[in-house]
């Protein structure tokens, strides 16, 4: 292996350590998508996060509330293509908390916040998310062939194949 391979290899390992790192700092975000811009001027984002949770989760409040560490709507990336409002990102305390909710949105598909369809995601890095945006082809396709196709954390899948469940390492090639 020469020397450009290595230092080839060796930006890709500290790639990789870097995007780990910064999912490593987002594991208890939830980022929420939807919520109209002003909101948060008269109530806190964390108060917009409460009533999101006690409107659609109700079941979620009957243990102990879930501890916000810090709530705040992301700075605007200027696209004029897109009139979307601003990101609401939501640090917990505890990672088990934030696993429940997405989990309870998940099986409730359909999140509203005043009337308006919301949505509720877990935060990743940049690279993660471009990482995955490049597998939704591949989820297409094995969706079509009924593999029961999975997108695992980070960006690996995992599909269904003769009743046996088989992961998979996504390359870029």
């Amino acid at each position: 292996m020469d020397a450009e391979q290595k230092r080839e290899e060796r930006l890709k390992t500290n790639e990789e350590s870097l995007r780990e790192l910064w999912d490593n700092v987002k594991h208890t975000n939830i980022r929420i998508i939807g919520v109209p811009e002003g909101e948060e001027r008269e109530k806190g984002t964390e108060k917009i996060f409460q009533e999101i949770i006690a409107g659609n989760f109700p079941n979620t409040g009957k243990g102990p509330l879930t501890q916000i560490q810090q709530a705040q709507r992301v700075p605007y990336k200027i696209n004029p293509r897109r009139n979307t409002p601003r990101h609401i990102l939501i640090k917990l305390t505890k990672i088990k908390d934030k696993e429940k909710i997405l989990k309870a949105a998940r099986e409730k598909k359909q999140v509203t916040y005043k009337g308006t369809p919301i949505q509720l995601l877990a935060d990743f890095s940049a690279e993660t998310l471009q990482a995955r945006r490049e597998c939704h082809d591949i989820l297409n396709v094995m969706k079509g062939k009924r593999l029961q196709p999975r997108l695992l954390y980070p960006a690996r899948l995992s599909f269904r194949f003769e009743g046996e469940s088989k992961p998979s390492q996504i390359s870029k090639s």
